[in-house]
């Protein structure tokens, strides 16, 4: 026992790249996790980690160790799911990784009862729209909006939204109807921040289409779009569920119907010989919940 938590804590520090977080993943004093590490380091005779007051790199002996170990580590957490999961009940930690605006608004409440439902089970979310390293950062699941093509994962499809091209009444009487993407060429858009240096807008229509448009409002989140579509600085394109509410109250209207994009909301989560229950539960409550959605019934995700 001794050499499992010593070893334990070795890869949690080297994967928190911190003693301080991993103290905390860990539950136990900080001080704790540095006699650890250390008493490995006397046992072994070795150097893993280079320490300073400012960071924390591995020896050359170190790297080979954290591979080895971890890689052990990893088939026992492996065998201890394993057994946990015969009866099928939700337990343990359960890491996800979620959009920031479409995860707080309709991923977070549906995980919240999730939770209620399986109280021996810990939920951790992290809000981001960066894709993800799925098993490097060490997430057990991933929801995205996108379209896939990464073999070296499992995708469920929970749902399809469709992308709209939307603007505010005020800008359509200033600017007009475009009655083609390439009329968008030359208006002002709304641009998102993380697609900004390569602002080109792939239409789907009787042909896809790509245009290069512009705009002097940069954002990477879509409430922040929203909002400024909503004030008339140019057009916008967003899922339904941002602007399906604006839509009805004529807040917003609905421009080029005929070139709309479908995409798929996905569950994504690691290829593994066996899938934990937790996982497998939690996959299954957020496709009941997002095909009984309000917005996915609206007929703007159809």
């Amino acid at each position: 026992m001794p050499r499992f938590a010593e070893l334990e804590a070795f890869i949690t520090v080297v994967d928190r790249r911190s003693f301080t977080a991993a103290a905390s993943d860990l539950g136990i004093a900080k001080s704790y996790v540095s006699r650890l590490v250390s008493q490995l380091e006397d046992r072994l005779g070795v150097r893993l980690l280079h320490r300073t007051t400012r960071s924390l790199s591995l020896t050359d002996t170190g790297a080979a160790l954290y591979e080895r170990a971890r890689s052990v580590l990893s088939e026992l957490d492996e065998a201890e799911r394993s057994a946990a999961d015969a009866r099928g009940v939700p337990q343990g930690l359960l890491r996800v990784s979620l959009p920031v605006s479409f995860g707080v608004r309709h991923v977070a409440p549906a995980l919240a009862d999730f939770a209620t439902l399986h109280p021996q089970l810990t939920l951790d979310l992290s809000f981001s729209d960066r894709f993800v390293d799925i098993v490097g950062d060490g997430f057990d699941l991933v929801v995205r909006i996108a379209r896939l093509h990464d073999s070296a994962m499992i995708a469920r499809k929970l749902t399809t939204t469709r992308t709209l091209t939307v603007a505010s009444p005020e800008w359509v009487e200033h600017h007009g109807q475009p009655a083609t993407p390439e009329d968008l060429r030359d208006r002002p858009c709304l641009l998102y921040a993380h697609q900004a240096s390569n602002s080109s807008w792939t239409f789907t229509g009787v042909e896809t289409v790509s245009v290069k448009v512009s705009g002097r409002f940069i954002a990477d989140n879509g409430e922040a779009m929203v909002a400024a579509g909503l004030r008339g600085l140019g057009v916008l394109r967003a899922p339904d569920f941002f602007v399906v509410d604006h839509l009805r109250s004529g807040a917003l209207v609905r421009l080029l119907p005929d070139w709309e994009t479908e995409l798929g909301v996905w569950a994504i989560y690691p290829h593994s010989r066996h899938l934990s229950a937790k996982v497998r539960a939690a996959v299954d409550h957020l496709a009941g919940v997002m095909a009984a959605a309000p917005w996915a019934a609206s007929g703007y995700a159809k």
